[in-house]
Order: C-alpha cells, then sequence, then structure tokens
C-alpha cells in the first residue's frame, strides 16, 4: 500500500515505507500498543494487565491482556524468529496463562499499576462498563495476538488452521511510513481473526508512577478540593503515601508495615475520580490486621451513614463528580481518621 499526504499546491508527496527497526526499538511498538490496545482486537476493546510478564519457564510474553468476557490475551511482537519458533513461542505463553487462577491475574495487574489494593474484577467492570447484570468468569478461555511488519504465509496458514479448531488467533501485521519533515505514520490490518469464528512467582513490568504535582493536575476542581485536602491530611498525621501508575494509597505505619486506609484516583483513571476504601481488599485492614467483623461492620455502616459513599464490588467509593461542600469534605475525613484509628488498635496478622 503506498501513503501520499497532499501539499498545498494539489500535488501528491508519498510517504516512504521503512522497516520498524530503522528508527526504532521493539519497545516502542510495545509502547504503542500499550496505549492503543483498543484497537487490537477484531471484536472490541482489551484491557492490558501486565508488560513483560515473566512465565514458569523464564520466558517473556511481550503484552498480556483480558478482553470484555475475561478471556485472557497473550500479544507477542514477531520480531525475527522464523514462523515456526514464532507460534511455538506464542502456543507456550498461552500455556502458561492458562493455569493462571483470579488471584494470579489480579497480581499481575496490581504490580502492572503499582496498586496493592485493586480488585481485578471492579477493574475490569469499570474499565469495560459492565452493567451490573454482566457476569464475568475470567480465563474461560486464552486467546493469542502476534504482530509483526510481515505476517507469513506461514504463519496465517497456521493461525488459520488453529481458529479452525477453537483456538483464537488474531494476527496484525502493520507498515510503517516516513515522510519529509519528520512525520510517521503507522497503519495496520488484522490479517488473521475476521473470520468467524496456580503460579507461584510473577513479575510484570511496571507503568511511571505519578508525583503528587503531576497527581493534582490531573484533578478537576471538584478533585483537587477533595482529595487536596485528604493529602494535607495524612501530611498532617505522617500517613504515608503511596504514588502508583494513576494515584495513591494513604496508609498507617505498623512497625514497618504499611495498611491502606484508602485510595485516590484522578479523572482519567478506570474507577473514575474518586476516593476507594481498603475495608476488604488487599494492602487493607482484613487482609493485614485481625480486626473483628463486628468493628469492620461498624466502619461500613457509618461510611453508609455519611450520604457520601456508594457500593464498589466489595469496597466503598465516594465519586468525586460534583463540588463538595467543606461540611462534607470534613465528615469524609473523619471517617478516614476513624479507620486510621481502628489500624492503629490493632494487631497485624
Amino acid at each position: 500500500m503506498r501513503i501520499f499526504s497532499i501539499k498545498e499546491d494539489g500535488k501528491f508527496e508519498e510517504f516512504s515505507k521503512t522497516h520498524f527497526h530503522v528508527d526504532h526499538e521493539e519497545s516502542v511498538l510495545e509502547n504503542w500498543l500499550e496505549n492503543n490496545s483498543d484497537d487490537i482486537l477484531e471484536d472490541g476493546k482489551l484491557l492490558i494487565i501486565g508488560r513483560q510478564v515473566t512465565t514458569n519457564l523464564g520466558s517473556i510474553i511481550d503484552l498480556l491482556g483480558i478482553d470484555r468476557e475475561g478471556n485472557t490475551v497473550v500479544i507477542e511482537l514477531k520480531r525475527d524468529r522464523t514462523p515456526r519458533d514464532t507460534l511455538a513461542q506464542a502456543l507456550e505463553y498461552a500455556s502458561f496463562v492458562e493455569e493462571l487462577d483470579t488471584d494470579s491475574l489480579e497480581e499481575i495487574l496490581q504490580r502492572y499499576v503499582n496498586d496493592e489494593g485493586l480488585n481485578l474484577s471492579s477493574y475490569h467492570r469499570n474499565y469495560f462498563e459492565l452493567s451490573p447484570d454482566e457476569a464475568v468468569s475470567f480465563n474461560k478461555d486464552q486467546r493469542i495476538v502476534l504482530v509483526g511488519q510481515r505476517i507469513t504465509g506461514e504463519i496465517r496458514q497456521t493461525a488459520s488452521f488453529l481458529r479452525k479448531k477453537g483456538m483464537r488467533v488474531t494476527c496484525l501485521e502493520f507498515s510503517y511510513f516516513q515522510g519529509n519533515g519528520g512525520k510517521h505514520l503507522l497503519s495496520y490490518d488484522i490479517v488473521v481473526g475476521k473470520e468467524p469464528s496456580k503460579i507461584k512467582q510473577i513479575t510484570s513490568g511496571a507503568l511511571p508512577i505519578v508525583s503528587q504535582d503531576s497527581f493534582m493536575e490531573s484533578l478537576d476542581e471538584n478533585g483537587k478540593e477533595v482529595l487536596g485536602q485528604i493529602l494535607n491530611f495524612a501530611s498532617e498525621n505522617s500517613f504515608p503515601i503511596h504514588w502508583g501508575t494513576k494515584g495513591f494509597s494513604m496508609n498507617v505505619d505498623k512497625n514497618g508495615v504499611h495498611v491502606a486506609i484508602c485510595y485516590g484516583y484522578p479523572p482519567k483513571a478506570v474507577f473514575k475520580q474518586s476516593v476507594y476504601t481498603a475495608l476488604v481488599g488487599r494492602g487493607g485492614l482484613l487482609s493485614k490486621l485481625d480486626v473483628p467483623e463486628s468493628e469492620m461492620n461498624l466502619l461500613w455502616q457509618e461510611a453508609e451513614e455519611t450520604g457520601l459513599f456508594q457500593p464498589a464490588g466489595r469496597e466503598l467509593k465516594v465519586l468525586i463528580n460534583r463540588k463538595f461542600e467543606n461540611s462534607e469534605i470534613q465528615t469524609l475525613i473523619c471517617w478516614l481518621e476513624k479507620v486510621a484509628k481502628t489500624i492503629e488498635n490493632h494487631e497485624v496478622k
């Protein structure tokens, strides 16, 4: 395929097709796929949960995702391997991923976004904007996506054969163009896939961590008021703040063990601009402390009685989508202070 730009005089100027390795490393293509994941599958959006995920055999999966139905998706860059090696590697990765349970997938996602309190089910539901009656069972099936500048005839034929046998394989072929003035274009086509059709130790690459300044800049005026006061409250009480790839967790230091009080997120996060409790999930009260059920229930009840919280899977959330009165912010902070005192009054498991 030839691509042209149209000059002011109406004449065509051709973009020259070039090999991707001339100016770029494979990691750059991974970045592009990671940041444009909704265009990878032929049938919908894709949630990336891990990058450079290490398998039990020591090999590394380029990108790992989950589709709307909860199926895992292995994304593999073709590089310069032979067709046979490319497919064998992808099938090896799929066989590894098949053995991952929901907790393992959740751990990969937590490492990827640097948020140990994150719940996979809630995160997935928010990302795909699922309705309350849409149930999802994770990792029922595994999918493979192969990406390369040239998908050979051997790969296409074998991938099509695997699809006929029930293995969902997608092949994405891209072309890279460069024009005068340093402008770059990337085109792609799905060449296979349009037709109908417990691991102990897991590591994954991580997205960049935000700073407090960049976090505050990402908030709207409502968020700056609420989350700004919460961060000031943390500073005044010397509560440790852990910054993630989108937001933060506010913690109590229990003899070197940090127990989360709550989580804060900006508008562009999957959870929207909000404050999430840390009563039940990993990193919070129930997972790290011996807290009686009666106290947990009381904290939950008091949160609901404020009128600020709403259900959010196993947790509660305050959605900051309006201007909050100062009295409301103080009510929220008062409840967070009660959680902090509960943490201070109980021992680590």
